[in-house]
């Protein structure tokens, strides 16, 4: 996916309410910005620190610039903006590049289903190998060594979501919990067990029933953002 105008460079003075942040121009200019990440952003929102943002040129927008990726004191670059993760797991997943999801005709977004009413991120339908797929996105940017972890907070909702899935396999779907690594300074994936046991342990048992899970790792430069690349999952 490539950025529609030109990221700019800013330097963060403070993240608060979740999705508000203040920064600071090259120019000396101060300005606050929307940030669609409500997690902890765990080493990816430091004050001082170098951010690269997007302008959507809206007037109306009371917040016309938001927050697409945190750079790293190594240089690396993370993409926090948790409403890119739908759409490069869908780009994805389109190109063909995950084999075992590449037999669909048809992808629908944000379907209502379940018993716990949430809606699915991906539905994967008319596929004459499969049943259908019902595909669950989450992003990730926090890091612990060489793993990419999530999630970076208590996620309830994230639970729930697991459960949900379970269910779909029982009754005879597919069901795929899809984590999309928006940083390339990692080289596998694992669930945060000490932020979030009991998110670990609904991963571990259904997986155990029969829910896939899949991590792919981005290429993000200030252009640009893309998943290339599987990394192996341990739990």
């Amino acid at each position: 996916m490539k950025f529609s105008t030109p990221l700019q460079k800013v330097t963060l003075i403070k993240r608060y309410k979740r999705f508000l942040a203040d920064v600071e121009s090259e120019s000396g200019e101060q300005f606050t910005i929307h940030t669609a990440n409500t997690g902890r952003m765990l080493g990816c929102a430091e004050p001082g620190s170098v951010i690269w943002i997007s302008d959507s040129h809206n007037p109306k927008r009371k917040y016309r610039h938001s927050w697409e990726l945190s750079e790293l004191n190594s240089g690396a670059l993370v993409g926090v903006n948790t409403g890119l993760a739908n759409h490069l797991v869908k780009e994805l997943i389109v190109s063909g590049a995950v084999p075992s999801l590449d037999a669909y005709k048809r992808l629908r977004t944000e379907v209502p289903y379940g018993v716990e009413r949430s809606r699915i991120d991906l539905l994967l339908e008319e596929s004459d190998r499969f049943p259908d797929c019902y595909v669950e996105v989450k992003n990730v940017t926090a890091r612990d060594g060489d793993f990419a972890i999530f999630p970076d907070a208590v996620t309830a909702r994230g639970t729930k979501h697991l459960r949900e899935l379970a269910d779909v396999v029982m009754h005879g779907q597919r069901g795929v919990i899809f984590f999309c690594v928006q940083r390339g300074d990692v080289a596998k994936f694992r669930p945060a067990l000490e932020i979030d046991p009991l998110y670990t342990e609904t991963l571990r048992q259904v997986v155990a029933k029969g829910v896939e899970a899949f991590a792919y790792r981005a290429c993000l430069t200030p252009e640009s953002v893309f998943l290339d690349k599987p990394i192996p999952i341990e739990y």
